[in-house]
């Protein structure tokens, strides 16, 4: 509190000190116009000059002070005067200018064309110097600061209007939020602008004078200040500079549509997604509009890294009404927080609950009747999934069946599993889990293909009560619901991926601990794997496990020393490596196909469908009767044996190699 009203004292202070000054210049600034005007001898002045300049001055000073306080210079801070500042400047300079004319024309008498031209020009400069004189003082005293203080040499990458703005920051402001530093050298892809100085700092050449940069002008930090950069030209330059021991900062892509002054201050640190990315994915969005825009849209698991996103696009296309249903309620709040700040107007229904709570879901979808229900509910942390089978069929498995029967009960238009590429041959419980969610979906939309919605069992809570409402359940040739399932590998970021581990791991000061040091990982972000459900969901059918396009399979080991390096450190010197071993069912390398399926292409080509592997229906569906009386008893030994029955192609810790 006595902080700011020191700064208010400080800047009333200022402000008064301004306006005496401006008071005093403006009216030697028409005086010395006179002056100039009669060959500087005041005796040469005739009379009836010096009687109207008397006349007017007084009131002509006061209308001036008036218009520089309506354009708000004496309200700016002038330790960062700039351009803006001069125009304000020029613009109160021709009004008053205009007004000083008209009326000395109009009311007094002629004055010499000179005394105008003189006296506003003189007013200009006096204005322009007391306001960028502090300015200039700092300047001096910064760039005479940074050089006792050895500032780090850095390299500039982008001579656009971002990069003149972090460059006159760094160089001009002492390093801004970089402390001693200094920008010797600049680099930009443009050849028109190589050879040429800014601010003194010259343009070297393109991204291929990175390197030979860093060895000439000793760099220590590079600057990445292009903002609308797409992914591959970024991993690009990413790529060159990480041949370097330099450090690395990058001017996120927000700023590229941000106007305003940019500073150092705004350089952030790179990130394994920048990478890691992509290039952005090219969709047609109209389809993905119609499914979603006007329609009622529940999305299970809503609080997760991938249900979060998932709700945050499906918002942007104007859904009637978004319901948000999670069992972790401190999740489900933040989402609904960021939803109903960016979108005030949006229909949000935030719920909590289970999917294993077969009237609890049933409820949500005879309340509010959602055309499409996208299912990200899941556990899917592996290792804890193999100590406890039976948890991961109550919530993966039964609560798939239980909100995929909701679903076909309450005229679901479209039900859409979110699957994984660890379904694919699993070795592990959660990835065998996945796979028959796949299957409960295969056997669902066959079912209402069929009309043999009445053979599906009436699964509730639990197990004793399966079946035994059989009056409550779907009637054969009455449901219409499409079912399909999108399956894709691990995301960037999401909780329990290694990305934050090995961020964390790296922030403690190592060591990163890796299973092994051939294990191989698809990954993707966040947004575009969600960007591609959304997608494949729009343009399914029914029946379809829908395959996302990963991009080329990463090396965990490879990652891990990408991610020391981008912290400024060094593997195996400043952060260790340790190898820990294989966890239970993890295998060296995920698939994305099993041996039994083959792809078919869409028109997108990220996207492809796998030819579902055909099984006996009546086999699996009393499987997973058995499973769900199995888990609610909680034998866990007897979960995962059965779970080896009905997943024909998982093999329990069966590493592949």
């Amino acid at each position: 509190m006595f902080k700011l009203l020191d700064r208010i004292k400080h800047w009333h202070r200022v402000a008064y000190f301004l306006v005496a000054y401006d008071f005093a210049t403006i009216v030697l600034s028409y005086f010395l116009a006179l002056w100039l005007r009669f060959d500087c001898r005041y005796s040469h002045i005739e009379a009836r000059y010096i009687e109207k300049y008397y006349q007017i001055i007084i009131p002509y000073t006061i209308f001036v002070i008036f218009i520089y306080w309506l354009l708000g210079l004496y309200r700016s801070i002038w330790r960062f005067a700039s351009f803006f500042e001069i125009k304000r400047l020029v613009y109160a300079t021709a009004i008053t200018l205009f007004v000083n004319v008209v009326c000395v024309v109009s009311f007094v008498l002629r004055m010499p064309i000179s005394y105008f031209v003189f006296g506003i020009g003189f007013q200009f400069f006096f204005g322009v110097i007391i306001r960028f004189s502090y300015r200039f003082v700092l300047l001096l005293r910064d760039t005479r600061s940074a050089e006792m203080a050895e500032a780090r040499n850095v390299l500039l990458i982008g001579a656009g209007s971002a990069g003149r703005m972090i460059l006159r920051d760094v160089n001009f402001v002492n390093g801004g939020a970089h402390g001693a530093a200094k920008v010797v050298a600049i680099i930009d892809d443009n050849p028109n602008k190589w050879g040429r100085y800014i601010d003194g700092v010259e343009v070297i050449g393109g991204r291929d004078k990175i390197l030979l940069a860093v060895q000439e002008y000793e760099i220590k930090e590079i600057f990445i200040a292009i903002a609308t950069l797409n992914p591959s030209e970024k991993r690009n330059i990413i790529n060159i500079c990480q041949e370097t021991d330099c450090k690395i900062k990058q001017l996120p892509n927000m700023y590229a549509e941000k106007a305003g002054i940019i500073s150092a201050g705004n350089l952030q640190n790179i990130t394994i997604e920048d990478v890691l990315g992509r290039d952005p994915i090219s969709l047609h969005q109209e389809d993905v509009a119609a499914q979603i825009s006007g329609k009622v849209v529940l999305v299970t698991g809503g609080g997760g890294s991938i249900g979060s996103e998932l709700c945050r696009q499906i918002a942007k296309y104007n859904p009637k009404q978004l319901i948000i249903f999670d069992v972790y309620e401190n999740n489900a709040y933040d989402i609904q927080l960021e939803l109903k700040k960016k979108y005030p107007h949006m229909d949000l229904v935030t719920l909590i609950g289970s999917v294993r709570d077969a009237r609890r879901i049933e409820s949500v979808f005879e309340t509010y009747r959602p055309n499409i229900c996208y299912h990200a509910a899941a556990h899917k942390h592996v290792p804890l999934m193999e100590d406890s089978p039976c948890e991961a069929i109550k919530n993966n498995a039964i609560g798939t069946y239980k909100t995929a029967y909701a679903a076909m009960k309450f005229g679901c238009d479209r039900f859409v599993l979110i699957s994984t590429d660890k379904a694919v041959n699993p070795t592990n419980v959660m990835g065998a889990t996945k796979r028959i969610c796949e299957m409960i979906i295969q056997t669902f939309d066959k079912a209402v293909r069929e009309h043999h919605e009445d053979l599906l069992p009436y699964m509730v809570s639990h197990y004793v009560e399966i079946e035994k409402d059989s009056s409550e359940r779907v009637k054969a040739g009455s449901g219409h619901t499409e079912y399909v399932a999108v399956r894709f590998g691990n995301v960037l970021g999401s909780n329990g991926s290694v990305v934050p581990l090995f961020k964390k791991q790296i922030a403690e000061g190592g060591p990163i601990t890796l299973t092994h040091k051939d294990i191989i990982r698809y990954f993707m972000t966040i947004p575009e794997a969600v960007s591609l459900v959304l997608k494949a969901g729009a343009n399914a059918s029914g029946g379809e496990i829908f395959v996302l396009d990963m991009g080329e399979p990463v090396k965990i080991l490879d990652l891990a020393r990408n991610m020391i390096e981008l912290a400024g450190l060094r593997p195996d010197i400043d952060i260790e490596i340790e190898y820990i071993g294989l966890r239970p069912g993890e295998k060296l390398y995920e698939e994305k196909l099993m041996s039994e399926e083959g792809l078919k292409e869409t028109e997108n080509h990220l996207i492809h469908v796998a030819e579902p592997i055909k099984f006996d229906n009546d086999v699996f569906i009393n499987n997973l009767r058995e499973l769900m009386v199995l888990a609610y008893s909680n034998k866990s030994s007897e979960v995962v044996q059965k779970i080896s029955e009905t997943v024909t192609t998982y093999r329990a810790d069966g590493h592949n190699n």
